[in-house]
């Protein structure tokens, strides 16, 4: 087993390596880059070269690398705002924001800081990534994880009845309401959540941003324990509503599967009883592909839905921070959340597969041609 971790680990780096490669590729063609959103900043509101250069509070905009070109980062006198600007100005923002450097270059110095998860400064926050990274991350993930374990903890048991029940009313009209939430977006079931519940036109039950309420760092354990739930319940059950369905049919197929085979039919004949052949025999095996998958389900939600719930309710955590620096082509900051969700993806799949032989140790992927 050790081996075959090696081996994945390995792999690991090419294939992270592919993926930032695409997506820096990708973004050399796309319009509005930085350089270009400053340009026009310029030219539509009179910024003078000592903003760019740090004079004024708060605007320093040295990012060390730049990660992007945005819709022809290059060479001076090809952006579609530099008319009627010197081209000394035009030099000078290129040299602030790293786009004097061939597009390899940029590349090259980007990995090799990666390498040590060096991300760069954000280009319009002018604080570095990894700063920014670990601010945001404990939210995405605490959403993440309790929307994961909501759905596990319902999913399972009622795809276990539903196998049990197979066929009955109970079967049909689950089935029904679990494939209705799962036709549903996420994010309109948030946009919904708060048209209903958060003040939107109707009832205001619940807050409608944010993790916390003002002031209450001074309150006591229990009570900021509560006040966490309280704003966590909308955004957890915006991305729990559409999860169900895939485990919950999931766990029923398993465990229908793992009834209809002949250890059970032996068992029954020995006289066990129901109860103990459900969870004593079918369990254990029915089971093996739904806990082994929960890295996979755990990281699946995090690039997924959280992403637009986040927006929707105003969560400051990673998904946030990605599309605010998409729409502002902060570079450092979108390369190097994509750098985390890759890493962190691969290597919760190989977590997976070490699942699988804590689940059932006859499996053995070193015996595997």
């Amino acid at each position: 087993m050790a081996a075959y971790i090696f081996r994945r680990l390995l792999l690991v780096v090419p294939t992270l390596l592919g993926i930032i490669l695409i997506n820096f590729a990708v973004v050399q063609f796309a319009p509005g880059g930085p350089v270009e959103q400053m340009l026009a900043e310029l030219r539509g509101e009179g910024q003078t070269l000592g903003r760019l250069t740090g004079e004024g509070p708060g605007e320093t905009r040295a990012p060390g690398v730049g990660m992007g070109g945005g819709g022809g980062d290059g060479p001076v006198g090809t952006y579609r705002g530099a008319r009627g600007l010197d081209p000394a100005i035009v030099a000078e923002i290129e040299r602030i924001f790293g786009f004097d450097k061939p597009a390899h270059v940029r590349f090259g110095e980007m990995m090799v800081g990666y390498l040590t998860f060096d991300f760069g400064r954000s280009l319009f926050r002018d604080r570095p990534v990894v700063d920014l990274i670990v601010e945001k991350m404990p939210v995405s993930i605490s959403l993440g994880l309790w929307s994961t374990l909501i759905i596990y903890l319902v999913s399972i048991p009622l795809g276990i009845r539903k196998a049990v029940k197979d066929g009955t009313r109970f079967d049909i009209w689950t089935s029904g309401v679990v494939l209705v939430g799962y036709a549903i977006p996420g994010f309109l079931f948030a946009i919904l959540l708060v048209v209903f519940f958060a003040g939107g036109s109707f009832l205001q039950w619940f807050p409608l941003r944010g993790l916390a309420s003002s002031g209450s760092e001074m309150w006591p354990f229990w009570q900021r324990a509560l006040d966490y739930a309280w704003h966590m319940a909308l955004p957890t059950l915006a991305l729990v509503i559409g999860g169900f369905a895939g485990l919950t049919m999931l766990t029923k197929n398993a465990f229908l599967d793992e009834i209809g085979k002949q250890y059970v039919v032996t068992a029954r004949a020995k006289g066990n009883s129901e109860t103990r052949i459900l969870y004593g025999h079918v369990f254990r095996n029915a089971m093996l592909l739904i806990i082994a998958g929960f890295p996979a389900a755990f990281i699946g939600i995090l690039f997924t839905g959280a992403l637009l719930v986040e927006i929707v309710f105003s969560l400051d955590g990673l998904g946030l921070l990605g599309f605010e620096a998409a729409i502002r082509r902060d570079y450092p900051i979108m390369f190097g959340t994509l750098y985390i969700f890759t890493l962190m993806g691969l290597i919760l799949q190989i977590i997976g597969d070490v699942m699988y032989t804590v689940v059932d140790p006859r499996i053995d992927f070193e015996a595997r041609r």
